[in-house]
């Protein structure tokens, strides 16, 4: 029996599932179905206390000044009443404690997104935060959380949280709680995070001893409301951070059932990177009088400090070009390096390879146990592995920010994966290195590519022009041919395997190498 009197359920949420941040299961969604939404007008609820925010800044801006510094920093808004922004700390009105913490931590001032963000949300105002990863956004919304916490009646036996930050992935709740628990520590308030493949024990008992903060992924906090180990009647601030990626995991039933758990005269804060459609949709759902800041355009675009290099190769030279890559990527004062590889198996094959080249390799994707993915991240944040090779979802959320090099193995299968995929490096205004091997099977989104490389102003191969318009001349071909008898498209074809491959072949691969020279320029190379 639990301390409150509840029976323990020994059901389990399958290892490596939604809860730990992967797309979301049938179980998990059955789970879903199983929670009912709250009749809140049968429920007595302790009220909640907003007190009205106080800037203390030394004197109020005009609106014109106000209108500058936003244009200035790429920032628009949308909503009424919008209050000005803050561009100190001291200004923010924050406890002591808060401030010396921020300074602890080497701050010196507000980000764009805190300035503006933190006066909506002390405000006590509903939000929508549209920023890149690394411009702030984790304390835009935890320390309004701290205090909006501070205002509320002290938790009882039974409670669940005050507030409740969801995250697409295990990795990043652990990010949110590390800063939580710095900042936490400040005013002596408590939290848990909740994931997949994580000591679900102990995840129990945090909830049962009272948490004022629970930091979760939807399918393990599912898992949670589902045995009655906790409960979200006393929750009135909820975060949705990064939602995109949550919806584009298929998580939408469980947050929409997790935000029907929660009281309706909640605060909501949801954080996103882009503003597709499903997003908008939850936000007109669940959203009231909201203000919405955008920082940089709504459309996605990749960071213009990250220098893009694309080398078109031949499948089978990228292992090779691997290691040639590294040996110079490795003699870097900074050398830390994410490897993006498609498959599981491949990251294995890889990871190996890596090693017996005699260079520092540790590698995640979703069949690593919770404690091989926690040990992996340690030894590459702290620089004692200074490379990593992971799948795509096992990076996603993936927070570490002095990432100098990003490696492209495999191309990913859309435009706004690569650009998320190379956004682990260039964060906080540093600059970084992308290298991407882009080969003729990845000629489809040759031109989507080109289209990211010119808006962020790089220079651009001529190999994948010229793959992306032999990819537009097929698709003419192919519509041409099929006016034409069988018999004729049938002797074509028999022409074009009498081509020799081995000769087009070297050709191909002695202009690569002379190209690859030339990229190896000190610009091209790395912008350090």
């Amino acid at each position: 029996m639990s301390r409150n009197g509840r029976r323990r359920s020994r059901s389990r949420s399958p290892r490596g599932r939604g809860g730990g941040g992967q797309p979301a299961s049938r179980y998990e969604i059955g789970k879903t179905q199983s929670l009912r939404p709250v009749q809140w007008s049968q429920v007595k609820l302790e009220p909640i206390v907003r007190e009205p925010y106080r800037s203390k800044a030394t004197y109020r801006r005009s609106e014109r000044e106000v209108s500058e510094w936003r244009r200035s920093k790429e920032i628009t808004t949308k909503g009424r009443e919008l209050p000005d922004p803050i561009f100190t700390f001291e200004e923010s009105g924050f406890p002591a404690e808060i401030i010396d913490e921020l300074r602890y931590a080497g701050f010196t001032a507000p980000t764009p997104i805190q300035a503006q963000g933190w006066p909506i949300a002390l405000s006590g105002r509903d939000m929508v935060g549209i920023a890149k990863t690394g411009s702030g956004k984790t304390l835009s919304y935890l320390i309004p959380a701290l205090i909006h916490i501070d205002q509320q009646p002290r938790l009882r036996r039974g409670d669940g949280p005050i507030a409740l930050i969801l995250s697409p992935t295990r990795e990043l709740a652990q990010q949110i709680k590390q800063v939580a628990d710095d900042f936490g520590r400040a005013l002596k308030y408590k939290n848990t995070c909740l994931f997949g493949g994580g000591k679900k024990r102990k995840q129990q008992e945090d909830l049962e001893y009272g948490v004022e903060i629970v930091i979760a992924t939807p399918g393990r906090l599912i898992d949670f409301l589902s045995m009655n180990q906790t409960n979200l009647r006393r929750c009135s601030y909820l975060v949705l951070d990064e939602a995109d990626r949550m919806l584009d995991m298929g998580f939408e039933p469980q947050i929409r059932t997790i935000i029907e758990q929660i009281r309706p005269d909640r605060q909501t804060l949801m954080w996103s990177a882009t503003w597709p459609d499903v997003v908008a949709r939850l936000v007109k759902d669940y959203l009231k009088d909201y203000v919405q800041i955008n920082v940089g355009s709504l459309k996605l675009a990749a960071n213009h400090n990250i220098l893009q290099i694309i080398d078109v190769c031949q499948e089978s030279e990228k292992e090779s070009k691997l290691s040639i890559l590294l040996r110079e990527i490795m003699a870097e004062k900074e050398c830390k390096t994410i490897i993006f590889i498609e498959t599981k198996k491949r990251v294995d094959d890889i990871t190996r390879k890596v090693k017996r080249d005699g260079w520092p390799a540790r590698c995640i994707h979703g069949d690593k146990s919770q404690n091989e993915r926690d040990a992996t991240l340690k030894s590459f944040r702290t620089g004692r592995t200074p490379i990593l090779i992971a799948t795509d979802v096992a990076a996603r959320g993936l927070d570490v920010d002095d990432v100098k090099f990003v490696i492209n193995f495999d191309f990913p299968t859309t435009s706004e994966d690569y650009i998320h995929r190379i956004g682990r490096t260039g964060r906080c205004d540093n600059t970084g290195t992308a290298y991407t091997f882009f080969t003729p099977n990845n000629a489809a989104k040759a031109r989507d590519l080109i289209d990211v490389l010119k808006e962020a102003k790089q220079v651009i191969n001529p190999k994948l022009v010229e793959l992306a318009n032999m990819k537009v001349k097929a698709r003419g071909n192919r519509h041409m041919i099929s006016r034409y008898p069988r018999e004729r498209r049938t002797r074509s074809r028999s022409k074009s395997r009498s081509r020799s491959p081995v000769r087009d072949g070297r050709g191909r691969l002695a202009d690569r190498r002379r190209s690859l020279s030339r990229s190896r320029s000190p610009r091209a190379r790395s912008p350090l």
